[in-house]
């Protein structure tokens, strides 16, 4: 069984971007992250997976169950790292809500 390379990168893939939203596709190998990072804008998230996703952030570690088609809200200043912890592809839809 080989490791999974900590730099290990999810794929972002931005599917609409105006003056209301931004809507972005990511998609995470086993064990790849997004990075540290700071979400200046209120966001939901829609599972398209079903699956765990780690967290590190200020508070500490968490790790999250999710249901493919299940959204959750986050607000602004949300500050984490998020990590795939699964044995296989995971994917979400980021929808970003501009002011």
């Amino acid at each position: 069984m080989s490791a999974v390379p900590s730099d290990l990168r999810a794929v972002a893939t931005v599917r609409i971007d105006n003056e209301r939203v931004r809507v972005t596709e990511w998609r995470f190998a086993p064990g790849a992250n997004t990075g540290l990072h700071r979400h200046e804008l209120a966001y939901v998230v829609v599972p398209l997976t079903t699956g765990r996703l780690a967290a590190t952030g200020p508070a500490g570690d968490t790790l999250n169950e999710l249901a493919a088609g299940q959204p959750y809200f986050r607000p602004a200043g949300v500050e984490h790292d998020v990590r795939n912890a699964n044995t296989f592809e995971f994917a979400f839809i980021e929808i970003e809500l501009k002011a």
